[in-house]
């Protein structure tokens, strides 16, 4: 069937776009300028290349309107804050002394002063620097980065459309300031938020900006009816304003719903909606709403999260549908490319029949023009692209990777036996405790210690064959037998082997499981410098052999002290991968915990008391939607469940999570029956501890007393200080002290200071018990 062609030619467009060039030449240049080997200059000069980059592409891909403001050093919503003058006050010296130190200290802070605190954004991997808003915020206007880039893509000669987080998410996204009442809601903040907003807008309008897109993803999340009103009054207010450019309200990740009749009358000339399966029903409730007559509609219908081909014809007949519903409808994907690697055409190591079937952003960009070509032109223009989409997507189909009749048969035996331990936490936390014979307050890690230069040569001269097998595992075991002997003289208690061997906490476990692909060059910002290479989870999973028993036995062999086993769970298995879209995800969960159950059993069985199996993704993956979210617990907890609950009464099952709001998921913690969790907790100072006893939460906990994700060196009494928060929540019977997440990014010299200032922390607060309790 023929598409209808529109009344004018659809336009092909992107929300935003990845930051980091080709092969990560932003990371390499912002990490040189923090270790002065990069002056400012050259570091602005790097950054303007690689936007002229991104936009030269897209442009030449077909796009008509590019993004402008989407680039930024570190985080979007830390742009935000700088625009609108939301910097804290103990970084404002910062920033007036040098503004560009002064953001990455609110980034990263700096050894006298704390940085922003860090979560993730909705329910993906990209972490953002939280706001800190107070009833005495004043906000005040900084455009220049905004209009700086816009300039520069106008003098390249291209149409842009710079990008801003919309007033009403940046407000809920942020939280209380420090020493300001918890229940403060920032949103009572909009009216002295909009006017910087609109003399923002009039430095775009003057500056050429035809467009600006207002990004609203916090309004697909279920909103009350005042957060609704503020939405309706936001964009009855910067629509009413005549100095202004044409305004693009932009969601993403799932259905706008209630938030939608909301802005479809509102007086901006355009929305963008998620139309994937994640949006699909914003097609039944933009007919319901009368559609958008007198707006330009942006259709999100290539999947912006995810790096499977699109379907053609599927997308096209939603696009076909939604001419009937818009004055002008354009295309784009269902979300900003910032959350897919940028070429998938670099991957030189993946089955051929395979890469057909991936799209990374570049191929995505390639889909979204085709898409807009075949709208605006018919079918007959794009008929060779048809055809070889309907082969691709049959090729996958029918390939035998996807599926393992014996992976699919043990899944289908699985019993509710199957996913409980053999005594309840009362009755195990006894022998647990008289088999490990651990203090009060005992001390451990997270896992990982740093992955040093040499580490990195060695893994590198491995691969390049400048070194045998033997050679690279004596490095390992060298690294081993040094972190071992650090932590024992450091005075910690339950020991860890540092993970020298592994390349990311998700990767080193796919690269040995049947099912995954690993890529080259996938790199994902997760936060700031830190990118990610989100393996591919093609097929049914497997565990061939085991994983990490030879190492963890290795590092047990050389101490008396309890080493700890590490693995990742089952749900941060799928959330930090790219995964398949054929099967329901409970599913695949539970072939990846069959897999894990395996490990943690053979782990047991070659001496390894504790077992720490990491879940920090289980918060993240919560969908948007509360009414979706029983249906997701449970699998999640489930899968978590029949990886670990294996093993003997004393064998001590730990978990970790971090870097998320936990206070509405406690009872899911709760459930996933671990006999010890470890969360982040430094930057929120302890927010979690008191959530935890809140619920009553009977089992142990270590609240993190050390924020790695910053170069600070946390002293011996700032440790305390903590611990002695945590235990007004917590009892010291069951309260732990540690790190907030692995080492793997900081260096050995902060790294030794900062846990030897941990350990003294944990001993100081032990010699203040009460004699009975210690």
């Amino acid at each position: 069937m023929t598409a209808k062609p529109a009344a004018a030619a659809a336009r092909a467009t992107v929300y935003g776009y990845p930051r980091q060039g080709q092969n990560r030449e932003l990371k390499k240049a912002i990490e040189g300028y923090w270790k002065g080997r990069v002056d400012a200059d050259t570091l602005r000069r790097t950054a303007a290349e690689l936007r002229r980059g991104t936009w030269q592409q897209l442009a030449e891909a077909g796009v008509h309107e590019v993004p402008t403001g989407d680039f930024s050093y570190y985080d979007h919503v830390l742009d935000t804050s700088v625009m609108v003058g939301a910097v804290p006050e103990r970084h404002r010296e910062a920033v007036r002394t040098d503004a560009l130190d002064g953001y990455f200290a609110m980034a990263r802070g700096t050894q006298d002063v704390a940085p922003l605190e860090m979560t993730k954004w909705f329910d993906t991997n990209y972490h953002y620097l939280v706001p800190e808003l107070g009833p005495d915020t004043v906000f005040t206007a900084d455009s220049a980065k905004q209009v700086a880039e816009l300039k520069e893509a106008l003098a390249l000669g291209h149409t842009p459309r710079p990008v801003l987080v919309g007033p009403v998410t940046y407000l809920l996204l942020a939280k209380a300031a420090p020493g300001v009442a918890a229940d403060f809601e920032p949103l009572t903040l909009l009216d002295r938020l909009l006017p910087v907003y609109a003399e923002v807008l009039a430095d775009l309008r003057a500056a050429g900006a035809e467009w600006v897109q207002l990004d609203e993803p916090a309004l697909v999340q279920d909103r009350t009816p005042a957060e609704l009103n503020a939405a309706a009054r936001a964009y009855r207010e910067l629509g009413g304003l005549t100095d202004r450019s044409k305004l693009l309200v932009a969601s993403y990740f799932g259905r706008l719903g209630e938030a939608l009749p909301v802005l479809a009358k509102s007086p901006v000339e355009g929305l963008a909606l998620d139309f994937t399966e994640s949006g699909a029903a914003n097609l039944g409730d933009l007919a319901a709403a009368g559609g958008l007559p007198g707006k330009r509609l942006v259709a999100g219908v290539v999947n912006g999260r995810n790096i499977w081909i699109n379907d053609y014809e599927k997308s096209l007949a939603t696009l076909g549908t939604l001419l009937g519903l818009a004055d002008h409808v354009d295309v784009s994907a269902s979300s900003s490319l910032l959350h897919v690697p940028l070429d998938a055409a670099a991957e030189q190591d993946i089955d051929p029949q395979v890469a057909r079937w991936l799209a990374f952003a570049r191929q995505k960009t390639q889909e979204i023009v085709v898409l807009a070509r075949g709208l605006s032109a018919g079918t007959e223009a794009i008929a060779a692209e048809l055809a070889a989409n309907r082969a691709d997507l049959a090729s996958r189909a029918d390939a035998v990777i996807t599926r393992d009749p014996a992976v699919r048969a043990r899944t289908a035996a699985i019993t509710d036996a199957d996913g409980r331990r053999s005594q309840p936490y009362a009755e195990r936390t006894l022998a647990q405790r008289a088999h490990l014979g651990l203090p009060l307050l005992p001390t451990t890690t997270i896992g990982s210690f740093p992955q040093t230069t040499e580490l990195r040569t060695a893994r590198a001269d491995l691969r390049a064959g400048r070194i045998d097998e033997a050679g690279y595992e004596e490095r390992i075991k060298d690294e081993i037998r040094e972190v071992l002997s650090f932590q024992e003289k450091a005075g910690i208690d339950v020991l860890v082997h540092g993970e020298p061997e592994r390349n990311d906490m998700v990767q080193y476990f796919a690269e040995q499981l049947t099912g995954y692909l690993a890529t080259q060059h996938g790199w994902v910002q997760s936060y700031g410098t830190r990118y990610v290479r989100p393996p591919v989870l093609a097929g049914d999973i497997s565990r061939p052999e085991p994983m990490t028993v030879r190492w963890t036995a290795y590092a047990q062999s050389l101490t008396e002290r309890p080493v700890k086993g590490m693995l990742t769970g089952p749900v941060t298995m799928l959330a930090w991968s790219f995964v398949r879209d054929d099967q329901p995800l409970g599913e695949t969960a539970r072939q990846v915990a069959l897999a894990l159950r395996d490990e943690v059993n053979d782990l047991e069985a070659n001496g390894t008391s504790v077992i720490q199996v990491d879940e920090p993704a289980l918060r993240e993956t919560l969908p948007l939607r509360a009414a979706e979210h029983a249906a997701y617990l449970q699998w999640a907890t489930e899968s978590f469940r029949l990886a670990t609950s294996g093993v003997r009464p004393d064998t001590q099952i730990h978990t970790h999570m971090c870097y998320a709001e936990f206070g509405d998921i406690v009872q899911a913690i709760d459930d996933l029956d671990a006999d010890v969790i470890s969360l982040e907790a430094a930057r929120s100072h302890m927010q979690v501890a008191r959530e935890l006893a809140a619920h009553g939460y009977p089992r142990e906990a270590g609240p993190g007393v050390y924020d790695i994700h910053s170069p600070r060196i946390p002293s011996t009494e700032e440790a305390a200080a903590l611990l002695r928060k945590g235990l007004e929540a917590i009892p010291a019977e069951r309260l732990w002290v540690n790190p907030d997440c692995g080492l793997k990014t900081r260096g050995w010299p902060e790294t030794r200071t900062s846990l030897e200032n941990l350990v003294a922390a944990a001993r100081e607060i032990r010699a203040e018990l009460p004699t009975e309790a210690a």
